[in-house]
């Protein structure tokens, strides 16, 4: 399996430490999937930072699951006193301009 190339120009330098078997690993990595180091380094960290930032802004539900969600959502707005009571309140900053 070939490996993505960037047709960007890089110009940001990552440097990073590995032990010797992780050097090991990576670069049989690399020669197998017929990458350079760099690139494939960078292609496996861009692969698993679009997974982890995917998985905070994306979530599965089944149909039951998210017809509950919606139901929810489609609920009037409750006022919470002890929300209202902190929001009306000065933050930090605001009583700290005031001295």
């Amino acid at each position: 399996m070939a490996i993505a190339r960037s047709r960007m120009a890089r110009t940001r330098r990552i440097n990073l430490r590995a032990t010797d078997r992780q050097e090991t690993l990576i670069r049989t990595g690399a020669q197998l999937a017929g990458a350079s180091v760099t690139d494939f380094i960078i292609d496996s960290a861009c692969s698993q930072a679009e997974r982890v930032l995917a998985d905070k802004r994306e979530f599965a539900a089944s149909p039951k699951q998210w017809r509950a969600f919606v139901t929810v959502l489609d609920q009037p707005a409750r006022v919470k006193p002890a929300l209202a009571r902190l929001f009306s309140e000065a933050s930090a900053d605001e009583r700290e301009s005031t001295k």
